[in-house]
């Protein structure tokens, strides 16, 4: 099953999606700017790869919620994420805040 529900986020709004696979979720909360993701995101496909695409992202790891995925230390950037002052260690809340 997947769920697409908008988020908001101390008033700034995003999109909070849910894949339920087997013996583990898909999480994802984005907006037009760039998203946060649980540990199935390869951060280093997107810095290496897709290094031209300049993809604002990060992974927090040990996530099954769309709400600890909020509240989760981002344990991985990528590269292009700093340029909006996201650094490794940065709760999920409050880096999405900082691309709103």
């Amino acid at each position: 099953m997947m769920t697409v529900n908008p988020l908001e986020v101390d008033g700034m709004f995003f999109t909070a999606i849910t894949v339920e696979l087997p013996k583990t979720n898909l999480l994802v909360i984005s907006n037009e700017v760039g998203y946060i993701m649980c540990g199935a995101l390869d951060v280093d496909v997107l810095n290496e790869v897709l290094k031209d695409r300049n993809v604002i992202a990060g992974r927090a790891l040990g996530v099954k919620t769309i709400d600890q995925l909020l509240d989760a230390p981002l344990e991985k950037i990528t590269d292009a994420s700093r340029e909006y002052g996201w650094e490794p260690g940065m709760i999920g809340k409050d880096a999405l805040l900082k691309i709103s």
